[in-house]
């Protein structure tokens, strides 16, 4: 079929292979960082809980979480979770992880706006990636060009969201390199493993980016093909 065939599907290929490596990357820098252990020999847990604490958010939790890399900080319950490798590890990859999260509990208790405006709009962007696909679909095979065009609304959607969610994780870094290198949590020649984690899982975060902007002109070329 010309959506899924169609020549528009060539803008994907440099995308794909910037998703495939940053995120080999992301485990191969991960892993190694794994297997160093941080001079302090703080693990993630503690690590979270002095940066918290030091911040005047003791009454954020910090709780371990099945999975890998699944990381997170839930600003409405107001919760770090932290994988169990990262919670319980003193890596350096586990501590750089733990003050990436405490990142995000930062800019919430400041009232950093692109994490405000990110999770404002997360319900309407998960919507849009789950339902934009099938009703543009559908609109293509009926020709309804009004349901294609309901499908590129909810897409675009999600592009914001990517969109937003760039500067909050680079902050979030930001903000984690702060907090490890004045509270002497990582001594400063274990800092260049701990920014090559955090630079890696950034690009993952591009890439996405990158992906959901060519989906949404693929869509958009799509749509105008078929006037």
């Amino acid at each position: 079929m010309f959506f899924f065939g169609g020549s528009t599907i060539l803008l994907l290929i440099p995308v794909l292979i910037l998703a495939i490596y940053a995120q080999s990357k992301v485990t191969g820098n991960y892993k190694k960082y794994m297997q160093v252990k941080s001079s302090v020999n703080m693990s993630g847990n503690e690590v979270a809980r002095v940066i918290l604490d030091r911040n005047g958010l003791q009454d954020v939790n910090v709780v371990p979480v099945e999975g890998v890399l699944t990381d997170h900080y839930d600003p409405r319950i107001r919760e770090v979770h932290l994988s169990k490798d990262v919670f319980y590890g003193s890596s350096v990859s586990s501590v750089t992880i733990a003050a990436h999260e405490c990142g995000h509990a930062l800019q919430h208790a400041m009232g950093y706006s692109p994490l405000m405006v990110r999770a404002s709009i997360l319900p309407v962007a998960n919507l849009g990636s789950w339902l934009a696909f099938p009703l543009f679909f559908a609109g293509l095979l009926f020709s309804l060009p009004g349901l294609m065009d309901i499908g590129i609304v909810l897409f675009s959607a999600a592009l914001i969201f990517h969109l937003v969610t760039l500067p909050v994780e680079y902050n979030a870094s930001q903000r984690a390199f702060e907090q490890l290198g004045d509270r002497i949590i990582i001594y400063q020649d274990e800092m260049a493993g701990a920014r090559k984690v955090l630079n890696a899982a950034a690009l993952t975060y591009v890439a996405a980016t990158l992906m959901a902007l060519v989906n949404l002109i693929r869509l958009i070329l799509i749509r105008n093909s078929r006037n």
